[in-house]
């Protein structure tokens, strides 16, 4: 009778174990593959040439626009750099500028997110190429009690929030949130 029980509590907490895990999903890793898209927290160095006044460094505010001089408001969320440089283009070419030669170029990436069992959680600058295992480094090192064969990532894909296990050397995306869990034994 003790062994059923304690088969059957085994057998509960492993069903337990493995409805947590949740791979990464196709999605997940062709987003790697796809043309950066801006979002809240990017910045932009944005050049018009011949024109040193209005090129600067602007910042893609939380509701997704560039305040540009000149034209107000571009929106750069989910879109492209060539197509916020097309977008710029089109509006200065509206009554300011005879034929605008626009440049824009991402100067800094929004930050992603590291949180759970390592050294100092919170929010770094995010570096083209990273890996889960450097985002893991920039916080510090695993803590004592980290699982360090893969983590959980989430991760914005065309409006959708999802999240999967991936294995440390598995790129990051900016604005990526990683979560390192506490192993068992």
């Amino acid at each position: 009778m003790f062994s059923c029980v304690g088969t059957g509590l085994v057998a509960g907490i492993l069903s337990g174990c493995a409805t947590a895990y949740q791979p990464a999903p196709p999605a997940f890793h062709e987003a790697l593959q796809e043309v950066y898209r801006l979002d809240a927290g990017d910045r932009l160095r944005i050049t018009v040439f011949e024109q040193t006044d209005l090129t600067n460094t602007y910042s893609v505010d939380k509701a997704g626009y560039i305040a540009f001089p000149l034209v107000g408001s571009v929106a750069a969320r989910g879109r492209t750099i060539k197509e916020v440089e097309a977008g710029i283009a089109h509006k200065l070419a509206q009554g300011y500028i005879r034929n605008p030669d626009v440049s824009v170029e991402v100067d800094r990436y929004r930050p992603f997110f590291i949180m759970g069992e390592v050294g100092s959680p919170g929010q770094y600058t995010y570096v083209p190429g990273m890996t889960v295992q450097n985002a893991i480094a920039i916080a510090g090192g695993y803590s004592a009690r980290a699982e360090q064969q893969d983590a959980d990532v989430t991760r914005q894909i065309n409006g959708e929030v999802m999240t999967g296990r991936v294995p440390i050397t598995d790129p990051i995306l900016p604005g990526d949130t990683i979560y390192l869990r506490e192993r068992l034994f």
